[in-house]
């Protein structure tokens, strides 16, 4: 990608509306990820066969599995890729974290990962394969502290208890993640910050509303963020090799065929490659990971 020649810094920023949609993950036992996605996480699978399932819930698939057999795992310590850091699945109240907690406690499994980030809380854990994932809520946005253009995020313990006493006195009965969820955002391993920030403010227009020497987060719209990307264990690396269970692709939805043609010609004179298809977009970030650009309009 050359960078040197850029002129978007005319173009306004990319539409509000703008939102990450799909991702699509190689996995090493198809069956073994179908199970822990519905039976552990909660969400429903809309289409399948023998090589690929999309999963989400109904109205919103964001979720492809794409059969890799034998692949090996992902790498979640030392020295890694370029790629997922983690998804992050945004449920709609807090009462359904609660009941997701809840849930997954019942299944004999550790206590996972946490972090009350001042605008979410959120639990993180990981697939068979290795792929990272955050389950959270938002806080309404009227909570959110903003400085500068920057929102103040942070790591403090979540109220596990408060947690799953509010699921306790809901009495609902599990039945899986509910309506209403979606793919909130997603963080990404990438192998500079400046090249990074570069792409998705200098040339994309989404705003950067959190950064620091290792990582950044991008949004559009006043979300606290829709990308995340971080250097922690991929700085200067190189995408995963292709018998690893890996990112394939994240989608970006905009709102409308107009906004698409904004984005191309964004793209085109920063010389940035990609390509025109049936769906809208496809490019690659700085660090070689693939993004769709879909078309809200037409159901992306």
């Amino acid at each position: 990608m050359n960078t040197a020649n850029q002129t978007t810094e005319s173009w306004p920023r990319i539409h509000p509306d703008t939102r990450v949609g799909q991702l699509e993950l190689t996995v090493a036992d198809l069956r073994r990820s179908i199970s822990f996605y519905t039976d552990l996480i909660g969400l429903h699978v809309i289409e399948q066969n023998e090589e690929r399932a999309l999963l989400g819930v109904p109205g919103d698939p964001f979720l492809v599995l794409n059969a890799q057999p034998g692949a090996d795992p992902w790498p979640r310590s030392g020295r890694s890729y370029t790629g997922l850091y983690h998804f992050a699945i945004l449920v709609p109240e807090r009462v359904d974290l609660g009941r997701w907690l809840a849930h997954w406690l019942r299944q004999n499994m550790p206590l996972p990962g946490q972090g009350d980030h001042f605008v979410s809380e959120a639990l993180y854990l990981e697939d068979p394969d290795g792929h990272g994932i955050e389950i959270y809520r938002d806080r309404p946005r009227s909570e959110w502290e903003w400085s500068n253009g920057q929102v103040r995020m942070g790591v403090e313990p979540v109220d596990v208890r408060g947690l799953l006493e509010l699921a306790e006195s809901s009495n609902d009965p599990w039945t899986g993640l509910p309506q209403g969820t979606t793919l909130g955002h997603i963080h990404l391993q990438v192998t500079d910050i400046a090249e990074t920030a570069r792409f998705y403010d200098s040339i994309l227009g989404l705003d950067i509303v959190a950064k620091m020497p290792s990582a950044l987060f991008i949004s559009a719209g006043g979300y606290h963020h829709h990308i995340g990307a971080n250097v922690w264990h991929s700085r200067n690396a190189e995408p995963a090799p292709e018998n690893t269970a890996s990112l394939q692709y994240y989608t970006i939805v905009l709102p409308d065929s107009d906004e698409m043609t904004r984005v191309s010609a964004r793209l085109t004179d920063a010389e940035v490659d990609h390509a025109v298809t049936e769906d809208g977009l496809e490019a690659r970030d700085p660090s070689g990971i693939a993004i769709r650009f879909t078309d809200g309009e037409n159901g992306g």
